[in-house]
């Protein structure tokens, strides 16, 4: 019975229960502690690879790590659980020195596990890799000039035309790694949208295209310039007219003479303002005294220089055509001078001149010798004796619808009194 007691009262005793858990907790740790002690292992996976001296690489040598096959790899790490345990994938390093690297190469290099600081790694170790090594080029770094080159993604108002698209700038460097440049071959640009009828243009971007007009990928280069201006010019459009001057004369008037031009108008393009006051080009005055009934030539279309021809003709045929008149030569013998200088006598040595009249047939029936003049106008000589060549106006009596047709001259003697 005292036993009982005794034992009843070591049971409730707080002691005793104090030491009991002690007992418990110091079994429970050396337990944990036997567990984390333990050799342990653990695959990290998507363990991030990171390379190092590069700014060396880029600033001392002008080289560049490209290509590179690998972002991440998979490690497996043994240690003691406690350690490595309590780790992730983000908490290790896949690390490449490039530092001492020195030529232009394609190559694979085993990396270092870099594990978080402040780590005793005495009882650690990577046991494998996966993979071994990280392949990737070592690329020098060069400078390369490229057209810029685009096109427009709207539409053109009808009875505008647009010009070659400009671009500011027109060419744009690139630095980068020699490996990714060596196959661009120009900046390409696309801009606009909707309907215009005046110049456009817009502050954009662009992508880098190879030879095939595939687009190229830019990362790892810079620009000289982040955008360009895209320019198109737009121009108005106008078809105008071609159209000579007449001057009538020796019958010829609008009802019987007969103008054609090839071609007939040409298309103008240009600022809409400037176009709008041309209406149609002459290209030149034409004397139908000159001729007998028909005259062809050709002659040269002359626009301003601020327009441009679409068209691309730059000379025309002018062909004029006078009709029911005949001509009739008449030997002129009434030649007299006119304006004879003061002081001077003037004697005409011509006895007479063939002269081409051009008239309807009842005129010239109606004409003879009489009726027509010879007269020679001494006004612009200068003072002096001699015999001058000079120019003569044929002068019809008793008709307005008749005419001589060229140009007539007699030999006049001036002799000072």
């Amino acid at each position: 019975m005292k036993k009982n007691i005794s034992k009843k009262r070591i049971t409730d005793s707080n002691i005793f229960w104090l030491l009991i858990s002690l007992v418990i907790s110091l079994v429970i740790w050396i337990y944990v502690t036997s567990l984390q002690s333990d050799e342990y292992h653990q695959v990290f996976r998507n363990v991030p690879v990171e390379f190092v001296g590069t700014s060396v690489l880029r600033d001392a040598k002008g080289m560049e790590i490209t290509d590179v096959d690998v972002s991440t790899v998979n490690v497996e790490i043994s240690g003691p659980r406690r350690i490595i345990g309590a780790w992730s994938s983000s908490d290790l390093v896949a690390q490449i020195d490039v530092s001492r690297l020195s030529q232009s190469i394609y190559t694979e290099i085993p990396y270092n596990v870099v594990f978080p600081s402040r780590t005793d790694t005495s009882n650690i170790s990577v046991v494998k890799r996966y993979p071994e090594t990280v392949s990737f080029t070592v690329s020098k770094l060069i400078d390369k000039t490229v057209q810029v080159k685009g096109s427009f993604l709207g539409e053109i108002e009808e009875g505008f035309i647009a010009q070659k698209a400009e671009f500011e700038p027109s060419v744009i460097t690139l630095n980068g790694p020699e490996t990714y440049l060596k196959n661009v071959e120009y900046v390409w640009v696309t801009f606009g949208e909707g309907e215009i009828n005046s110049t456009y243009s817009v502050d954009t971007g662009f992508i880098l295209m190879n030879a095939d007009g595939e687009e190229c990928s830019s990362s790892g280069i810079t620009f000289s310039s982040d955008t360009v201006v895209a320019t198109l010019p737009i121009l108005a459009v106008k078809e105008v007219p071609l159209d000579i001057n007449l001057y009538y004369g020796a019958g010829a008037n609008e009802s019987n003479t007969l103008v054609s031009i090839e071609p007939k108008t040409i298309t103008l393009s240009g600022d809409s303002a400037i176009l709008a006051e041309v209406n149609k080009i002459v290209l030149d005055t034409i004397d139908t005294t000159t001729f007998t009934s028909t005259f062809q030539d050709s002659r040269s279309i002359k626009i301003n220089n601020e327009l441009n021809n679409i068209t691309g003709v730059t000379e025309a045929v002018v062909s004029v055509e006078i009709a029911g008149l005949e001509t009739k030569t008449f030997n002129v013998q009434n030649i007299v001078a006119g304006n004879v200088p003061e002081g001077y006598t003037a004697t005409v040595m011509n006895q007479q001149i063939p002269v081409k009249i051009r008239a309807t047939k009842d005129i010239l029936d109606g004409l003879s010798n009489e009726n027509i003049a010879a007269v020679a106008d001494l006004s612009d000589l200068s003072t002096g004796s001699g015999v001058f060549d000079v120019p003569v106006k044929i002068r019809i009596d008793g008709s307005n619808d008749a005419g001589a047709i060229g140009v007539y001259s007699v030999s006049v003697n001036l002799v000072k009194e």
